[in-house]
């Protein structure tokens, strides 16, 4: 772990949470430790939303659903008819992290109602799991729509308690790195907040979308450092349905792979003190894999 000293301050200095927003482990078979998923999902009528619903028919595990999970505006009326005929059957099993469409309704009011407790508290859009081994983080990237300070306290406290000995994955909406067309923007200030306080911790994968593409980077630092020893994997995959974007050239340092141009989802499995991923697409064909050991 890096710099525990940082972690335990911000543990002793946080607020209560009024919440509790940690449960023992993720909905799903424990014995399947695999993170499935992706995000910017649920277009009315779209064949990706759709196929890449199929897909996961035939794939075990918690699903997550990084972000834009209804278009366009995250409407109740969406989430029945756009993201339910794709993605709904596996609502049970399916562990969210709020996007940017998902606040074009107010509070994100109907992507609470829709997924219930599986979202955390209502009008939070951040909690912790167990999968297996590891240590699993949803968080709310969207810094215009949650208290950024209380959730940073938060996922300080939390991390500082989880300790060194759990392997960790973090998931959101928003990408601090892409090659995408977003990738031109500054990442969001509570982005980098995150990957500050990920990387002391020796977080080691974090999983984002927006851009609708797939794409693997090498470890690194929140700076782009790369960083072998205690650097996070980042992986983008904003390919559950929605309109597919293409690649900026030049690519982001530290890109080492992407693909544009097919639905699908990424599948993490999660072993005791590593971990195994793979990009799959809508006929479950395998485009990339990577591996690798927790800090």
């Amino acid at each position: 772990m890096r710099a525990p000293v940082l972690l335990f301050a911000i543990a002793a200095a946080g607020v209560a949470c009024g919440a509790d927003l940690r449960s023992p482990s993720a909905p799903g078979p424990n014995d399947v430790p695999v993170l499935v998923g992706a995000g910017d999902i649920g277009v009315c009528g779209a064949p990706g939303s759709l196929a890449t619903g199929k897909l996961l028919d035939r794939e075990q595990g918690t699903v997550f659903a990084a972000g834009d999970i209804a278009y366009p505006d995250g409407t109740a009326e969406q989430f029945r008819t756009c993201y339910e005929p794709a993605w709904g059957r596996h609502k049970d099993r399916t562990r969210p992290s709020p996007g940017n469409h998902e606040y074009g309704s107010p509070g994100a009011a109907p992507y609470f109602a829709y997924f219930g407790s599986s979202s955390g508290p209502a009008g939070l859009g951040y909690y912790t799991y167990r999968k297996g081994t590891w240590q699993v983080f949803s968080l709310n990237s969207n810094g215009d729509s949650v208290d950024t300070r209380g959730q940073i306290d938060w996922l300080g406290r939390e991390l500082a308690a989880s300790g060194a000995s759990a392997c960790t994955v973090a998931y959101f909406h928003h990408p601090m790195f892409s090659s995408g067309p977003h990738g031109v923007l500054p990442p969001m200030p509570v982005v980098t907040e995150f990957w500050k306080v990920l990387y002391a911790a020796g977080v080691d994968l974090v999983i984002s979308a927006h851009d609708h593409i797939y794409e693997r980077f090498t470890p690194q630092s929140p700076g782009g450092v790369p960083d072998s020893q205690f650097g996070i994997r980042q992986f983008i995959v904003g390919t559950g349905g929605a309109g597919l974007t293409g690649i900026r050239v030049p690519v982001q340092a530290n890109s080492a792979r992407r693909i544009q141009g097919h639905h699908g989802v990424l599948k993490l499995t999660l072993g005791a003190g590593e971990y195994q991923s793979a990009f799959l697409d809508t006929q479950g064909r395998v485009w990339d894999r990577a591996s690798g050991k927790c800090h």
